[in-house]
């Protein structure tokens, strides 16, 4: 939704380093990552450094009222093309209809950054539709589990000219799961372990700075049940159990229930045996990214999936005290591994 910039990261990204910059961005969502990378880069590259210190304002919405802001967007800019506003935590602010009234008719000379985050405007607010046909509004979903492999490689690669191997990429999705922000932030402190002679994030260095056991975590127990590996799962789980802090089950189950819930869904793929096939059918982007469930097709009937999803949703809530008083965790981890494999 844009009445003149693209409404994709990507787009907006693409116009804004050619040197586009539209008076209104919107950038609202569930998915703070893309809205703090979009209002940084207009922070950090719209104005010259030195015109930043009478150009480049930053509120807060819980600080200031939407008057306030509309008052500073209709400054003119000091000895520069353009003023920047950029309007932090804007969920906080009460009253838009002064903002409503100025994006209708934007000062031109002005960069108007919004960013609201945890959610959306209320579509029924007009000042969407006028910020639209003025700039840039742009929503910010949060990503499926599924976008985290591409996501890592491409972060790896373009911020810290490496390569990261399959397993290591797989353990980083599996423990910090669709947090962008921290999924960035722990590859940033990896990228500052990596020799000069050697660009590459192997699943050693994962385990040795991260703290994430290449051997005993939720992407190989995951991987142990989908192989029906009951030696390796019992192995695994009970180390969890000896090991308390060493996984959160509040990470295993959802690690296997997104598992388990795709590999339902494969059961309709055209062709259930073939990774083109079911990678096709989910979404996934490369053939590699169905073997586990072409696997899980030849080891788990779909009778047998729908009862695991069942026990998934039931340890899952016992695991947070409701209907059980006082099994510990490890047990249920185990029993829930047990119904799995048998």
């Amino acid at each position: 939704m844009a009445g003149k910039g693209g409404t994709t990261y990507e787009g907006i990204m693409r116009d804004l380093r050619a040197g586009k910059y539209l008076p209104v961005y919107i950038l609202m969502g569930e998915e703070a990552y893309y809205i703090d990378k979009i209002s940084d880069f207009i922070a950090e590259n719209a104005l010259a450094p030195e015109e930043c210190d009478f150009n480049l304002t930053v509120v807060f919405g819980l600080d200031v009222q939407a008057s306030q802001i509309v008052d500073t967007a209709r400054r003119y800019p000091l000895m520069a093309e353009r003023q920047v506003v950029i309007v932090k935590e804007a969920q906080n602010i009460k009253d838009w209809d002064p903002l409503e009234l100025y994006v209708e008719k934007p000062v031109k000379s002005t960069v108007l950054v919004i960013c609201y985050k945890n959610g959306t405007i209320d579509r029924r607010k007009k000042i969407i539709t006028k910020a639209a046909a003025q700039g840039v509004v742009f929503v910010s979903d949060k990503k499926k589990d599924n976008y985290l492999p591409d996501f890592i490689k491409d972060y790896v690669k373009t911020n810290g000219s490496a390569t990261i191997d399959n397993q290591a990429v797989q353990m980083m999705a599996e423990h910090i799961g669709n947090d962008l922000n921290r999924m960035a932030s722990e590859l940033d402190k990896l990228f500052l372990v990596l020799p000069e002679n050697d660009k590459r994030i192997t699943p050693e260095i994962v385990e040795d700075r991260i703290g994430i056991s290449k051997d005993f975590n939720a992407f190989e127990l995951k991987n142990a049940i989908v192989k029906r590996d009951i030696k390796k799962a019992n192995q695994i789980v009970d180390y969890f159990k000896d090991n308390p802090k060493a996984q959160s089950v509040y990470l295993v189950i959802p690690t296997l229930f997104s598992y388990f819930q795709n590999l339902f869904i494969a059961y309709y793929a055209p062709q259930p045996y073939r990774e083109d096939s079911v990678a096709g059918y989910l979404g996934l982007k490369g053939g590699w990214l169905a073997q586990d469930y072409v696997t899980g097709v030849h080891n788990y009937n779909s009778n047998k999936v729908v009862e695991i999803i069942s026990k998934l949703r039931e340890m899952d809530a016992k695991s947070k005290g409701l209907d059980n008083p006082n099994t510990p965790i490890g047990d249920l981890l185990k029993e829930l591994v047990f119904f799995i494999l048998h």
